[in-house]
Formats: C-alpha cells, sequence, structure tokens
C-alpha cells in the first residue's frame, strides 16, 4: 500500500475549492444559495478525534513492544492495517469534503451583502479547519504504522555471496 503525500491531497483539495466555488457562483446566478449544516464541522472534528485516538493508542503500543515493557502486547498487523486504510479513506474524503465547504465559503465572502451570510460562512470555515485536523490525524497514524524498512540495518543477514 503506497503512502498517501501531503501534495495529492492539497491538489484534491484545490481542484474541489475551484470546483465548488465555480458552482456556488452559478448556483448564486440563480439568487438561492443552499445553506451550510452545522454538523459539517462537527462530525469532520469527531472523526478526527477518533484517528487521533486510534494513532496515540497504536503510537504507544508500538513503543511498548519496541521497548520489550513486560506485558506488552503485541500489535496485530490486520488491525493495523484497517487502521492506515481508515485515516487514508478519510484523509482523502475529507480533501473533498474541505474544498467543497472552501468553495462554497469564498462565494460567501465575495457576496456584498455578507452580515446576511456570516453565519454560514463561519459553519464553512469551521469545516475546512477540521478537514485539516481530519488529513493531519490521518497522515500521522500512517506514519506511526510504516514498517521499517528493509535491509541495511542491525540484524540484517548478509548476502550469500
Amino acid at each position: 500500500m503506497k503512502p498517501l503525500r501531503l501534495r495529492l491531497l492539497l491538489g484534491i483539495f484545490v481542484v474541489a475549492t475551484a470546483l465548488s466555488w465555480a458552482g456556488a457562483k452559478l448556483w448564486n446566478s440563480l439568487d438561492t444559495l443552499p445553506g451550510t449544516p452545522t454538523a459539517a464541522p462537527v462530525v469532520l472534528a469527531v472523526v478526527a478525534v477518533i484517528l487521533l485516538a486510534a494513532a496515540i493508542s497504536l503510537r504507544s503500543r508500538l513503543k511498548a513492544v519496541r521497548d520489550r515493557a513486560p506485558g506488552a502486547k503485541r500489535v496485530d498487523p490486520l488491525l493495523a492495517a484497517r487502521a492506515v486504510v481508515l485515516g487514508q479513506a478519510s484523509a482523502l474524503v475529507s480533501a473533498v469534503v474541505s474544498g467543497i465547504y472552501a468553495g462554497f465559503g469564498i462565494e460567501l465572502l465575495t457576496l456584498p451583502d455578507f452580515d446576511a451570510h456570516r453565519g454560514p460562512a463561519i459553519t464553512a470555515g469551521f469545516a475546512v479547519l477540521a478537514g485539516a485536523g481530519v488529513v493531519a490525524a490521518a497522515l500521522w497514524l500512517q506514519h506511526i504504522c510504516k514498517l521499517p524498512e528493509d535491509g541495511g540495518g542491525k540484524g540484517a543477514a548478509p548476502s550469500p555471496r
């Protein structure tokens, strides 16, 4: 499984922002802008907390195994792989959703009657921040579950000649 790169997630975010901004401009030309759900930043923040909790738990368990602490439980490789897949999927979806809210928020900020749209603009901003938190937690979880590189290290078997 290839690790996600921040560059890819930023690219997805920028494309989603541009498309969302264009869509919001088009929608605004019909004089009807949709509202922003207030649950969006909350849901994204909950996902970020779940990923952060998984990362902290796996990090402490892996450290205990590495330090050969008494009573340390090994980490099931399938559990670690599932955590990484959950993190990667969450990061990808969060990049798209954050881009959508960023584009919508940009359109709201450029409206002449901004005071009427202040609440949805603030909600969109919080959704973008919470989405960035999901991406950060997912990338950290991915980093924690990374396997050590094979070969060249201490204890490596000598190569046959």
